[in-house]
């Protein structure tokens, strides 16, 4: 919209009630127009100068038309998909049936759970083709990574999200390029769409180039692509949308959205120039989206989709505990802190968890001091032992380790192995028992180690605190993800409405950059 630079705007021709009264009205135009050189909103024909006109704008509009027509969804808003299975299978069926995009948090879980719950959502969403599951990178379980990777691609998820993974490996070339064909334009088609969270400029540009010609060759050699898969992949990228994470739950690197958002956005313009593509990468956004307003900025920032994962732990269909739950629904954005994470507990990896109502981050910040500080059990000294025996196992070493060697004897034997003959290793999986354990009491609501909830959240669940109290998604039991998604969408809407009325030069009064929840 254009305005006339000569003109000297003062007070509006219209009330603040009634511009606020009209913004929020998204889905019909609206007109700006001058009354005695000053600058208002109108709905139609009114006797004014009429000077622009601000266009319907929907909610599926703020995003890249084409993810849409790519997944099959309405609007451009996907569910994430947090570990354990918090991004529950109702959850992710939820996001389908409403036009949107989930996936199952399979970070974590062991190999039968992952299967269970990929029949699950076939034989619930069917033929449908907007959802997907997690693949996570699993350095100290390759094996795992590489055989859900094998499950997905066996059971036709025609989704998969790539997360933690810091450069290629077989498993994600792999399912890039299975049933990859030429389609009859000549155009590459892919049987199995790929998703990638990256948090580094670095990353990015590995999964928004094609696979490496030597992983492809090894996968040909394994008979786990043909040769025509690994010459198609050669010319499309590992992923055709890359969300950018910053400051998030769970692992994070802690990176402004507004800075690394930005940066990837011109590194996928130079990287479809180089390779010459011919199909988009789009990038999404994720991280510290817990309100409208961040939901608003992402989009404006040029996100092609928006990715939220911390608030969906308070939905009615998260498989987070209600006990869990109520402890989010107290914290506000500084309520959270960085601690160990279990996966990569060996690496020094940390992830974001919260910190109001736990005790969890220092306790498994005092397990990683022990583990570079000793090599071995027997090497503790009595005082620190019997504080971690009290505060934090609650029960000795040995039968804790007892524990911990019947879990991989059944999980992987060739942990305890590499136990027997590496007191250090043997260390870190014992201090591990208590990092899984401490997020499974969270999910099932384990109400005596309540101070030992490991629950991941950034600091958007705080946020959403703040903006739900005292509207109906305050209440529990109207936290659907559907609910929470659709809210974010329309607050977010609005926002955008606002901003375009105001660089018309309208005088936008204050509320209406605040938009609340719609039941």
């Amino acid at each position: 919209m254009l305005t006339n630079p000569a003109i000297a705007v003062s007070a509006p021709a219209f009330s603040p009630a009634e511009v606020a009264l009209l913004l929020p009205r998204c889905r019909e135009p609206l007109h700006v127009v001058i009354d005695d050189h000053r600058i208002g909103l109108a709905t139609g024909a009114t006797g004014h100068d009429v000077v622009g006109i601000l266009p319907a704008l929907y909610p599926e509009w703020l995003g890249d038309r084409s993810f849409g027509t790519t997944h099959g969804v309405r609007f451009p808003y996907v569910a994430g998909e947090m570990a354990n299975g918090i991004a529950t299978v109702q959850m992710v069926s939820a996001m389908a049936r409403a036009g949107m995009l989930g996936f199952y948090g399979a970070g974590g879980l062991g190999f039968d759970a992952v299967e269970r719950a990929v029949d699950e959502l076939l034989e619930q969403i069917g033929a449908q083709q907007n959802w997907g599951v997690n693949l996570i990178h699993s350095p100290n379980e390759p094996q795992l990574e590489e055989r859900v990777a094998d499950l997905l691609l066996r059971k036709g998820v025609p989704t998969i999200s790539l997360s933690a993974f810091m450069s290629l490996t077989p498993s994600v070339v792999r399912c890039a390029a299975a049933g990859l064909r030429q389609g009859p334009d000549g155009e590459v088609v892919r049987r199995t769409r790929i998703f990638a969270k990256v948090s580094r400029p670095e990353v990015a540009e590995r999964f928004m180039s094609p696979p490496p010609a030597d992983l492809l060759d090894a996968l040909v050699g394994r008979g786990l692509l043909t040769r025509d898969e690994a010459l198609l992949a050669q010319r499309v990228p590992v992923a055709e949308d890359i969300t950018v994470e910053g400051d998030s739950g769970g692992h994070t690197d802690n990176r402004p959205l507004v800075s690394l958002l930005p940066r990837v956005l011109r590194l996928r313009d130079e990287c479809v120039a180089r390779h010459r593509y011919r199909l988009p990468i789009r990038v999404g956004a994720a991280g510290g989206l817990g309100t409208p307003e961040g939901i608003a900025a992402a989009f404006a920032l040029g996100a092609a989709y928006v990715v939220t994962g911390s608030v969906n732990q308070v939905a009615v269909e998260s498989g987070l505990s209600a006990d869990a739950q109520h402890l989010l629904a107290q914290a506000d954005v500084a309520d959270v802190v960085m601690a160990p994470a279990a996966d990569m507990f060996e690496q020094g990896v940390k992830l974001q968890v919260l910190r109001r109502g736990t005790m969890f981050a220092g306790r498994a910040q005092l397990l990683y001091e022990t583990y570079r500080s000793f090599h071995s059990l027997e090497d503790i000294p009595a005082t620190v032992r019997e504080r971690l025996e009290r505060d934090v196992f609650r029960a000795p070493l040995e039968t804790v380790w007892a524990q911990t060697e019947d879990f991989w004897r059944v999980r992987d034997p060739r942990e305890v192995a590499k136990a027997a003959s590496d007191a250090h290793h043997r260390m870190a999986l014992l201090f591990r028992w208590y990092l899984g354990k401490s997020s499974r009491w969270a999910i099932e609501g384990d109400t005596t180690r309540r101070a030992d909830y490991q629950i991941w959240c950034g600091p958007a669940l705080g946020a959403f605190n703040r903006w739900t109290a005292g509207s109906f998604l305050a209440t529990p039991a109207n936290r659907t993800v559907v609910q929470i998604a659709l809210n974010l969408l329309e607050g977010a809407t609005v926002l955008t409405r606002a901003h375009q009325a105001r660089c018309s030069g309208v005088a936008v009064p204050a509320p209406s950059f605040t938009p609340r929840p719609l039941s």
